[in-house]
């Protein structure tokens, strides 16, 4: 399948190219529950440094979170959820040299964070759980990852078409708040509200959300989803999260987000090498 067309993401005065090179988004979880390391990033000192080594290793983007987003996640209240990440956004803002996204869906703390120099929303629910959500990314310019979420699992949906329908009413929203269309990212949201064979569904059918005309962002990293095909643990994933990822970039995914950097580079490059190839 050849790449998706060139094109860009606008987001707070960066033009973010988007097209046959896929962009790595490094996570930096600042949580001390985060279910992939068991919160190495949760003091700001360690978070920094996990990130200059994720933007060393090639990442294009750095995605931070402060409220972990995980099944069966204990929430946190916004002052919190702040707290943990205020120490650190802006500073990868000012010297990270690579945009940075705040992933949370709470439209007071994307607020704060966009003050402080993120240029990035990453919404778990995409503008589905808090109603100020859209007008705040509308507010800063900012561009947003809108991901399908569901509160239960049904196993009787078409996922697909579930996930059609979500983005039509969140993008909906977008349009009542401003939010141009060439600042959206749609994600399928592996790991949530979907059973096992919808979640591999929901990534052997990537090429279908294209209906919607916007990029796509894929996030298997480490996640159960792998975990569930071979008996291991959230650090014995990286062989699964890549060729998940290889599927996706295959399919012409714009942004693959990993906790893996080094290795998904390389990856990513062979990938679009043979993909691309005549």
């Amino acid at each position: 399948m050849p790449a998706a067309p060139s094109r860009t993401l606008l987001a707070r005065g960066r033009a973010i190219p988007l097209g046959p090179r896929t962009l790595i988004m490094g996570i930096l979880n600042v949580t001390p529950d985060s279910f992939s390391d068991g919160g190495r990033s949760a003091a700001p000192e360690d978070a920094l440094a996990n990130a200059r080594r994720l933007v060393a290793e090639g990442a294009d983007m750095l995605d931070v979170g402060g409220e972990s987003t995980r099944p069966g996640h204990t929430p946190v209240e916004a002052e919190d959820e702040w707290a943990r990440i205020a120490p650190v956004i802006g500073p990868l803002a000012a010297e990270a040299g690579v945009p940075v996204s705040v992933d949370t869906y709470k439209a007071s703390v994307a607020r704060r964070a966009l003050e402080a120099g993120a240029v990035i929303v990453n919404d778990v629910w995409g503008f589905a759980r808090d109603p100020d959500m859209a007008q705040v990314v509308a507010d800063y310019d900012a561009a947003a990852v809108v991901m399908h979420n569901r509160d239960q699992v049904d196993e009787s949906l078409d996922i697909v078409a579930d996930m059609l329908a979500f983005f039509e009413r969140s993008l909906e929203a977008a349009d009542k708040a401003g939010v141009k269309r060439e600042r959206i990212v749609l994600d399928p949201g592996i790991g949530f509200g979907k059973s096992f064979p919808q979640n591999l569904s929901a990534v052997r059918r990537l090429a279908e959300l294209r209906v919607l005309g916007l990029p796509l962002l894929l996030g298997t990293s480490r996640k159960s989803l792998i975990g569930k095909v071979i008996d291991t643990t959230p650090a014995e994933r990286l062989p699964g999260t890549i060729a998940s990822n290889v599927i996706g970039i295959m399919a012409g995914v714009e942004i693959i987000r990993v906790h893996d950097v080094a290795a998904h580079v390389q990856a990513a490059r062979v990938t679009e090498a043979i993909r691309d190839a005549s």
